[in-house]
């Protein structure tokens, strides 16, 4: 874990207050606030700060807002519905949609290009809204992702509270790190690396897949259980015979969430699955444990993955055939929110670490960055990224923006 030590060296810590200090001088210099008022907020006539501290990030009411099948049951009114006379019939009046644009300007060293201006870096239309009652949908395409058009990504059915229960049931594509941590709602540039990285030939990651979610919560204990099924082979196109799946095997995914206070929860997580390709098959296996704690304006997240694959080239005999490939990964982030869910003014640190039998994997990332909100639906970025592992830096400034 030498990796870890270059972390904590002065050099680093020294940069960081640096630009801490940077940022926060510059950011003194703002106007001052404006609302915005996109997607959800259109409907129910309320501040983006209700759901969001800054956007995307979501707030616990956001988190319990898409729980309820994005419904506020005090605010539902007849008025925004057409029922055409049928009581088992609701349609939104207004169908609700919302794009989010994100641009920026990037500098990095040691590249023969070394400054880009990704403009725009992605422009995707969101929807989500009520089926019924306590069953709701959410899904976003993607314009442009990095120039292409990536397609549907996120897109699911969310049926709540079944049967009278805490029990939920969300079926379509999602990430599977977002019982973890939701890569989407990031307020950084910088990804969570871990969550992402592919080992070998293998296509299993905790990104984004197809299958079922089943969140739980037992509330006297107040513990949050989540289980998933997932195909394990991502967002791969249907083939001929119109299977999505690729061998016969599902993944299975396992989260548990433990409140022990109301700063502080602990958590764990556990994923295990097989992938085949003609008649050589491999294991995958994750485990590991997070953690959050809030004290007043600073969030604290860390989550650690051990990631164990056998096999991931599919070798069908020699020497490597039985070969185990161990990856190790870290997400460490604070989020400083000066006053909290109504700050203007965000900072974020986050640490990237993985580390993995196969070289080419290894990855180690150092980032500082600021938020500042020129409405509450445009956010101002600047970000300064340091590549311990390629030992290289990285400087980004842009904004992301909803409407």
């Amino acid at each position: 874990m030498n990796r870890l030590r270059t972390l904590l060296s002065f050099t680093t810590v020294g940069t960081f207050t640096s630009l801490a200090v940077s940022l926060t001088a510059l950011s003194l210099l703002a106007p001052e606030e404006a609302d915005a008022i996109p997607a959800f907020a259109r409907r129910h006539k309320i501040s983006c700060t209700t759901c969001h501290a800054p956007f995307p990030k979501l707030k616990a009411y956001g988190d319990e807002y898409a729980g309820n099948g994005f419904v506020i049951p005090e605010d539902e009114k007849e008025r925004d519905y057409v029922s055409a006379g049928d009581n088992l019939l609701w349609l939104n009046r207004d169908f609700p949609v919302a794009v989010r644009f994100d641009a920026y300007g990037v500098y990095e060293d040691d590249h023969e290009v070394d400054n880009d201006l990704r403009t725009p870096w992605g422009v995707k239309i969101l929807s989500g809204g009520t089926v019924y009652k306590n069953i709701g949908y959410y899904f976003y395409f993607y314009f442009s992702e990095r120039g292409e058009v990536a397609g549907i990504e996120d897109a699911y059915v969310h049926f709540n509270d079944v049967f009278g229960s805490t029990l939920d049931i969300m079926v379509g594509q999602f990430q599977t790190s977002d019982p973890l941590m939701k890569r989407e709602l990031r307020l950084t540039y910088e990804d969570y690396e871990i969550y992402k990285t592919e080992v070998g030939l293998a296509q299993a990651n905790l990104a984004y897949d197809r299958g079922v979610m089943l969140p739980f919560s037992i509330e006297r204990s107040k513990t949050d259980v989540v289980m998933m099924v997932v195909n394990g082979n991502g967002l791969a196109e249907a083939g001929r015979d119109g299977r999505f799946d690729k061998d016969k095997y599902k993944n299975f995914g396992f989260r548990v969430n433990q409140a022990v206070e109301e700063r502080l929860s602990l958590g764990g997580f556990a994923y295990y699955g097989k992938e085949q390709r003609g008649r050589v098959w491999e294991e995958i296996l994750y485990l590991g444990p997070d953690a959050n704690l809030v004290l007043g304006p600073v969030e604290l997240t860390g989550q650690y993955l051990y990631r164990r694959d056998t096999n991931p080239y599919f070798f069908p005999f020699g020497p490597y055939s039985d070969r185990e490939v161990e990856t190790n990964g870290i997400i460490a982030e604070i989020v400083y929110s000066p006053q909290l869910d109504r700050s203007r003014h965000y900072f974020t640190l986050l640490y990237n670490m993985v580390d993995s039998d196969i070289d080419n994997l290894d990855y180690q990332t150092a980032t500082i960055s600021g938020t500042y909100l020129l409405a509450r639906n445009l956010r101002l970025v600047g970000e300064y990224t340091r590549d311990i592992e390629a030992e290289n830096n990285r400087v980004v400034v842009g904004f992301t923006t909803a409407f």
